[in-house]
Parts: structure tokens; C-alpha cells; sequence
């Protein structure tokens, strides 16, 4: 039972650091670019099923297509995209250069940041309030003992309490990283 909750709980973790890998800090990440969609032979692929993505300067993102034809679409998708980025495009790769951020983009993307926090919270607090459930419908239909469903729901609480502990960790890491200039 708590093998399970902490594999759906190690999920939720995951799926923050994934969701916070596109946020920008002041560095370039490849991650940035996860969510752009390019199309490609009839079908919308993640940019990095169309070329390498590679970072030779902490504020480039340098896209070398493996096909020339795919160029044009590429360039057509990040400018389309929520970067907020123009692709400068030679021909041959794409470049994009990520302009410093201001103290207020800092503080709006810690701001986006901390909400996306929030709603991984709100996921781990579902999961504790769905496995109490468990707990409780044991001892309605199997007769569990009072004491050891307390037990059980005070170790829920504590598996709970430490992921929420993880998810601050990483949120704290992610606003260091946005704020560091």
C-alpha cells in the first residue's frame, strides 16, 4: 500500500521538475524548448525529434536540424511558441538567443514557479486524502482494528509530509537559479 503511494507520489515529483525545466533562468536549457511543437511529415514532433539541440554559450540555444527542408517549419514554430524568442536562422542551424532578464521577469517566473509548487501539493494531498480513504474502507469492510488504522493514516501523513518537504527543496533550488544572475 505505501509502495504505491510514494511510485504516485515520486511521479507528481517528476512531473514538477519536468514542468520546471521550462521555465528560463539565466542560463540556456534544452528543456526550454520541450514543449515546442514542429511539424513534420504531417504530424506535430518535439523540436528534438528534428535536429540536435546543443548550448555552446550559457545564453544560446543552437538548433542543427538533420534535415535542410525543415528549416522554414522550425523557425515557423518557435516564433509561434510562448518563448518569446526570434530564431536567427543562417541557413544551415538556428540560433536563439536568450536576452537577460529583468528583476521583474525574474519574480514573474518565480511567481510561475511557485503556483506550479502549489499544484503538485494539491496532487500529493489528493493521494494522502485517496489512500486514507483506502484505510478507512478496510476497516469497514475487513473489520481493521481502530488503533492500527491510525497507525496507517499517521504514516501516510508522514510519507505526505516528506514529499511535501521534497517538493519545497525543489522549488527552493528552482528560485535560486531564476534569481541568480
Amino acid at each position: 500500500m505505501f509502495e504505491d503511494l510514494k511510485e504516485r507520489m515520486n511521479k507528481t515529483i517528476s512531473a514538477l521538475k519536468t514542468e520546471l525545466a521550462t521555465i528560463r533562468t539565466g542560463r540556456a536549457n534544452a528543456a526550454l524548448l520541450d514543449h515546442v511543437r514542429v511539424p513534420y511529415y504531417g504530424s506535430d514532433v518535439p523540436v528534438s525529434q528534428v535536429g540536435s539541440i546543443s548550448v555552446p554559450e550559457p545564453r544560446i540555444l543552437m538548433i542543427t536540424p538533420w534535415e535542410k527542408a525543415v528549416l522554414k517549419d522550425l523557425e515557423k514554430a518557435l516564433l509561434a511558441s510562448d518563448l518569446g524568442l526570434t530564431p536567427s536562422n543562417d541557413g544551415e542551424v538556428i540560433r536563439l538567443i536568450l536576452p537577460e532578464l529583468t528583476e521583474d521577469r525574474r519574480k514573474e517566473f518565480v511567481k510561475q514557479a511557485k503556483s506550479m509548487a502549489e499544484k503538485s501539493k494539491v496532487s500529493l494531498r489528493n493521494l494522502r486524502r485517496d489512500a486514507n480513504e483506502a484505510v478507512k474502507k478496510q476497516v469497514k469492510e475487513e473489520g481493521l482494528p481502530e488503533d492500527e488504522s491510525k497507525r496507517l493514516q499517521d504514516e501516510i501523513q508522514k510519507i505526505t509530509d516528506s514529499f511535501v518537504k521534497e517538493v519545497d527543496a525543489v522549488i527552493e533550488k528552482k528560485e535560486q537559479d531564476i534569481l541568480t544572475v
